[in-house]
Parts: C-alpha cells; sequence; structure tokens
C-alpha cells in the first residue's frame, strides 16, 4: 500500500546552478511541498561582484532554483525569464542579473536572507521554498591530484585549488574537498526542512562544488544522517569536462561515499547513455544501501541535460518503489 504522502511528498533538493534547476523543474511536477537548499559559495560572475561588493551572500544559485519553481504559466514563465536577464551595457551592469539585484535589495530592505527569498517566492508565485545552506558565504577548497603529464616544472602533483568558480573547472582528479569557514552556521530552516522531509534529493549539478559542499556543513550534515526521510542521488548525464572529467558513474558516487561514510543513501536514478557498466554501478549502489533506477531522463535533443517530464516520471517510481525495468 502506498504512503499517503506519495501524492504529495515533501521533498528536499540540495544542490545548486543548472543542476538543482533540472531537479526542481521535475520534482515541481509532482509536489508543492519543496524546499530548495542551495549552496553559497559562488565567486564569480554577477554573483561574485556582489558578494564582493556588498558583503552578501551570493545570490546567483538562488536566483536558478526560484526561476525553477516558477510554473508554466504565462505569469510564471515571465517571472522566471525576468529573473534570468541580464543587462548588456558597457558600464558597471554588464552581466548584472536581474533576479541578483531583486534579491540583494529585498535583503538589505528586510535584513533577513531568508525573508527575503520567501517574498521574492511569492511575487513569482513559486511552487516551493528556496533556502541557503549556509548563513555566511562560503569559499570552497578542492586538493586536486594531477598525473605526472599534467603538472610540468613547477606544478606540484597534489595542488590545492581555492573558489567554487575554480574547482568548477579544474583538471586533475579531486581528492579532497573543504569549505571555509569549515564550521558555518547552517541556515536553521534548511536543516528543519531536511528533518522534516519524506525525501531528500542529492544532484544532478557539479558534483564537487554543487553537490558535495552541503555534506561539509556540520549542522546539515547531521541533519541529513538523522532525518526519517529517504534520500535519492540523481547521477549526472555526463562528464566531459571539468571537476568530473572522466569520473565514471560508480567514481561519482564513492566520491559521496568518501565524503560521507555514514550517509544512508536509499534510491539511485542514472540514464543508461551515462552509465559505462550497469552491473558495477548497481554493486556500488547496493553498497551504500541502495537500489538503482535505470530511466531514460534525457532530453531527446542530444543534449546533456535532463527533461523535466522524464524526470519527474523517474522520481515518481522512486517515490513509490516501482523499481522494474520499463
Amino acid at each position: 500500500m502506498r504512503p499517503e504522502w506519495s501524492k504529495n511528498p515533501a521533498v528536499v533538493a540540495l544542490g545548486g546552478g543548472h543542476g538543482l534547476s533540472a531537479s526542481l523543474s521535475a520534482l515541481r511536477l509532482m509536489s508543492d511541498r519543496l524546499t530548495a537548499v542551495v549552496t553559497v559559495a559562488d565567486d564569480g560572475g554577477s554573483s561574485g561582484r556582489l558578494r564582493d561588493e556588498l558583503s552578501v551572500l551570493p545570490p546567483g544559485d538562488l536566483r536558478m532554483a526560484l526561476a525553477a519553481l516558477c510554473d508554466d504559466s504565462e505569469w510564471g514563465r515571465t517571472w522566471s525569464a525576468m529573473l534570468q536577464h541580464r543587462f548588456r551595457s558597457d558600464g558597471g551592469l554588464d552581466n548584472h542579473a536581474v533576479g541578483n539585484l531583486l534579491i540583494v535589495a529585498l535583503w538589505e530592505l528586510l535584513g533577513d536572507p531568508v525573508a527575503g527569498l520567501d517574498w521574492v517566492g511569492k511575487l513569482l508565485g513559486a511552487r516551493g521554498r528556496v533556502l541557503p545552506m549556509a548563513s555566511v558565504p562560503l569559499v570552497v577548497e578542492a586538493d586536486v591530484r594531477r598525473e605526472p603529464h599534467e603538472t610540468g616544472p613547477g606544478r606540484p602533483a597534489v595542488e590545492t585549488v581555492v573558489g567554487q568558480s575554480r574547482v568548477a573547472v579544474t583538471d586533475g582528479r579531486i581528492e579532497q574537498l573543504r569549505l571555509v569557514p569549515s564550521d558555518p552556521p547552517a541556515s536553521g530552516e534548511a536543516v528543519e526542512a531536511v528533518l522534516e522531509a519524506d525525501w531528500v534529493v542529492l544532484g544532478p549539478g557539479s558534483w564537487y562544488s554543487s553537490v558535495l559542499v552541503h555534506l561539509l556543513v556540520p549542522e546539515l550534515a547531521q541533519a541529513l544522517h538523522d532525518t526519517t526521510a529517504r534520500t535519492c542521488v540523481t547521477l549526472n548525464l555526463s562528464a566531459d569536462g571539468g571537476e568530473t572529467a572522466g569520473l565514471t558513474a560508480v567514481d561519482h558516487l564513492e566520491a559521496l561515499h568518501k565524503h560521507a561514510p555514514g550517509l544512508r543513501i536509499d534510491a539511485v536514478v542514472a540514464d543508461p547513455s551515462a552509465v559505462e557498466d550497469v552491473s558495477e554501478l548497481q554493486d556500488a549502489a547496493g553498497r551504500m544501501g541502495a537500489r538503482l533506477l535505470m530511466r531514460q531522463v534525457r532530453r531527446g535533443d542530444g543534449t546533456a541535460r535532463h527533461d523535466a517530464l522524464r524526470l519527474a516520471a523517474a522520481y515518481r517510481d522512486v517515490f513509490e518503489d516501482v523499481f522494474g525495468d520499463v
């Protein structure tokens, strides 16, 4: 018998950027009890400039999550496009996203990042809530190991790369991830949402700089271990470049296990086109206590992007415990 919440589950999705937007675009088709918990370590582009100039949380990933929660009405599409619109000029506004400025303005008026995000959500009619994973801006650091032919004269075999924007595009294999400060205060509302959830969704997205960083915020990590919610990991569609270049689907799960060895995983969603060896991935998922769901969740246009309807159908199967082949 299916649990009552399966029709409208309380879901917390963790991540940032385009990956979190993909999961939220799917989840909002299934439930309006959604909470996005978003990384606040961005240090590039419009977000990085506002963070440095105004000493605020970087708003860009928060903005993208809000835009993804807009519904497919004229109102929702218009406000989503407005949030994402970027100015083009020869002056100081060049490349600033309108949504970033709106969010930061509300933060200054209200003096409360969570209240500001809630007000933007009300304006948009967003199907869910967006929260920062921590109450202070964070810096991502990664120890990166490079192959001998990649090091060259004067370049160490293991190098510390600092900053989310640099970690995301680094070459080499990331061995260890850290946050500065190492013990940041978690968003209390985010911790509460995780503890009260039916499901927690991790990924897709930049695996180290947007997904695994959530496991390094101590209070949030503790909530993820303590919650009675079940946890679903959504694997990426490709690992062509940047921080995960060359990583297999199994490597992604092993990196997750390395950074949170005690975290219970219940389900792993993967697209067959992105899996090198299904039996190896099934074994890796099984070692973490998870069941593997193989579904076509890629768009039909050949791009490495998730299709919202297909991904929503995969999540529905996970939430309703339907793991057979289709």
